[in-house]
């Protein structure tokens, strides 16, 4: 038996839990699990079914095209559990980047990373103890749009779907953000706006924080400040030094992205407007 994963959106009508499943069931399917959510604000309609049978993709797909074209519904249907092709980018810190690569290889993630690409070499010894090729170049003002050239290349060579920002510490052009958008994460700390710099979590001691964060969300050319995929927050109190809010808020981030990715690769999130919806 296969298990395939659909997910579908369009504008909210009556009959459509219905027709969908009517074609689920032409295609000799039994539903496994079933998410719907009807956005007010947008007039939306998102579900995402797990449907197990034993008809090929071609089958059920041509089961499930007529609804879909008569319901002018954005539509993909997948392999349950097919890893997706990823791309990491990366800098110095290593936090987000091993998570990542443990949860993948332990299972826990269901990702194909072909390349890891950075712009500097930081984080190479990390790559090769996890068998992922690793790659750096140096990014200046000068060089920036030829390592933007070079993530396309990797974009189109690997048929990438999803691209991490894992606290890869370069700001996006606005026509990168433009290409890679619905299918690129980034990850960053909850002390934007107030607390910017290179050393937020000094900033936020001085200050006495009483909660530190971490916010994954889609890459936009409005920095920080693309639709939210998954947040985390931890109380802290006046004990704790400044290396120890480093460590809870770094942890936070991790945890923060790995989720979002898992959310993502899972087929659980859709784009509606400047938000999204989750079907869990």
């Amino acid at each position: 038996m296969n298990v395939w994963v659909l997910t579908i959106s369009c504008d909210d009508q009556p009959g459509i839990v219905h027709a969908v499943s009517g074609a689920c069931v032409t295609a000799r399917g039994n539903i496994v699990e079933s998410s719907q959510f009807s956005s007010t604000d947008t007039g939306r309609f998102f579900m995402r079914l797990e449907v197990e049978t034993d008809a090929a993709r071609e089958e059920f797909a041509s089961a499930i095209t007529p609804v879909t074209t008569a319901l002018s519904a954005t539509w993909s249907l997948d392999e349950i559990g097919r890893p997706r092709r990823t791309l990491i980018l990366a800098s110095r810190a290593a936090h987000c980047v091993n998570d990542l690569l443990f949860r993948q290889k332990a299972g826990q993630l269901a990702l194909d990373i072909p390349l890891i690409l950075a712009n500097h070499d930081a984080l190479a010894d990390l790559a090769a103890f996890y068998s992922i090729p690793f790659e750096h170049h140096t990014v200046t003002p000068e060089s920036k749009a030829s390592f933007e050239d070079r993530i396309r290349e990797v974009v189109r060579e690997h048929d990438i779907e999803l691209v991490v920002l894992a606290r890869y510490m370069q700001i996006l052009s606005p026509e990168l953000c433009a290409e890679l958008a619905g299918r690129a994460i980034n990850i960053h700390h909850s002390f934007l706006p107030g607390f910017k710099g290179a050393n937020p979590y000094r900033q936020a001691h001085a200050r006495g924080v009483k909660l530190i964060g971490a916010t994954a969300h889609f890459v936009t050319s409005d920095l920080d400040e693309g639709p939210i995929i998954e947040q985390n927050v931890v109380r802290v109190d006046h004990t704790r030094t400044p290396a120890h809010l480093m460590a809870i808020g770094q942890d936070a981030e991790s945890r923060t992205l790995a989720e979002a990715v898992k959310l993502v690769a899972e087929h659980r999130v859709f784009l509606d407007g400047s938000r999204t919806v989750i079907l869990r």
